[in-house]
């Protein structure tokens, strides 16, 4: 199955001006692309050859010997969830079951974004933060360079991507105003609840 570099859920502008589109020309036209290239290049006549995306991180994770394609697929999994997270008129605060949870895992809406703040601001170099569900329950997490929460059996919610391609172009080194505008006026509440109402569905099925 080859891998492909998925559509933007919106046009390249439509997150300006907290993101630009000089910035998605790079990070998703270059940088996102060129993992999708690498991948498929490193799974070419494999076992893997054959599988879907998240299958091929998950077997990679944690085996020294296919390190490069665990990168380039964790790198590719992870902007692709990326993308989702961010809408243009995004931000605010989310409703429903999702702030139910927020409010009962994490004590409270701003307890939330104090730690995601926190955890993004303080991923040493590159990497993410996380919104993810751990058995059941939320929890805000990091992870460096390539790393992603589907290597450790976590449910991904939400995301921000803090390597310096991300915002640079935009916010230079002012990774805590990009983090900021991130949650005040990108993220994609509705996404972020579809997942956590999926995972929750199914948790309730089995």
């Amino acid at each position: 199955m080859a891998i492909t570099l998925p559509e933007l859920p919106y046009p390249k502008n439509a997150l300006e001006p907290y993101i630009s589109e000089r910035t998605l020309e790079f990070h998703y036209g270059k940088h996102h692309s060129a993992y999708v290239t690498k991948l498929d290049g490193l799974i070419s006549g494999t076992d893997l050859e054959s599988e879907n995306l998240e299958t091929i991180v998950k077997k990679s994770a944690g085996d020294a010997s296919r390190v490069l394609i665990f990168n380039n697929a964790a790198q590719v999994w992870n902007h692709s969830f990326y993308w989702q997270c961010m809408k243009a008129g995004g931000g605010g605060a989310p409703s429903g079951e999702l702030n139910e949870k927020i409010e009962s895992d994490l004590g409270s809406l701003i307890n939330f974004i104090e730690e995601f703040k926190t955890a993004a601001a303080t991923q040493f170099g590159s990497g993410w933060a996380w919104l993810v569900l751990d058995e059941g329950r939320l929890k805000v997490t990091k992870t460096p360079n390539a790393d992603t929460p589907l290597a450790y059996g976590q449910k991904a919610l939400l995301t921000i991507d803090v390597w310096e391609h991300a915002y640079y172009l935009d916010y230079q080194n002012r990774r805590p105003d990009y983090i900021n505008t991130f949650l005040e006026k990108l993220v994609n509440w509705d996404f972020v609840a579809a997942n956590l109402s999926g995972s929750m569905s199914a948790a309730v099925a089995m």
